[in-house]
């Protein structure tokens, strides 16, 4: 997956945005990559996407504006009163678009059917029977696919300015609305880059 660079994202300053060169090894683990308007594939235009890993071997994350409305497959409306709402499936990007992920917040892990992400939040096997867990999990949500870049892709862009990359606030990946999330996580930034929160989506008609 290759973004490029808009015109936009080369006027905002660098100290306005969190460098994934600030933190341990240059990853992205665990912080948000916030599109740069405008971008050229209209499918990641405007996305916030939460960075799941990112190593030298590459980076996936899945995207967390962008809920659907198809009708949830038997395994997941299982899940289904442990979904934060809205309760519907959410496209994590295009890649093995055939494939759950499920994010959870949980008060305390779960064996090993949980995969651990940062301290209290991570990712849980829908194979799991929901009562085993049910009293541990505070939120959930399920992304159909996800975003995913080969070694060194990641870096590429971020370099080309198509990413913003920000701090994740905890109530991020279950945002109740996932359709604003984007001008949210922008405008708490302040300075230059919040401008961009109350930007009309066509850049160039301004």
């Amino acid at each position: 997956m290759f973004m490029q660079r808009s015109s936009f994202g080369r006027t905002i300053g660098q100290t306005d945005i969190v460098s994934a060169t600030d933190h341990p090894h240059g990853s992205c683990k665990a912080l948000l990559l916030v599109a740069t308007p405008p971008l050229v594939d209209p499918n990641f235009d405007r996305t916030v996407v939460y960075m799941l890993e990112h190593n030298s071997d590459g980076a996936v994350g899945v995207v967390l504006n962008r809920p659907t409305d198809e009708e949830s497959p038997e395994i997941v409306r299982a899940w289904q009163r442990h979904l934060a709402p809205p309760a519907t499936m959410f496209q994590g990007g295009p890649v093995e678009t055939d494939a759950l992920i499920a994010l959870a917040r949980l008060k305390a892990p779960v064996d090993e059917a949980w995969s651990r992400v940062t301290d209290d939040f991570g990712s849980v096997d829908l194979m799991l029977d929901p009562d085993q867990v049910a009293e541990q999990v505070l939120a959930l949500r399920v992304f159909r696919g996800y975003s995913g870049w080969g070694a060194g892709q990641l870096d590429g862009e971020l370099a080309e300015g198509a990413w913003m990359v920000f701090p994740a606030e905890r109530g991020d990946v279950f945002d109740p609305n996932p359709t604003g999330l984007w001008r949210a996580v922008v405008r708490r930034q302040g300075g230059k880059v919040a401008w961009l929160a109350n930007a009309p989506d066509d850049l160039s008609a301004n």
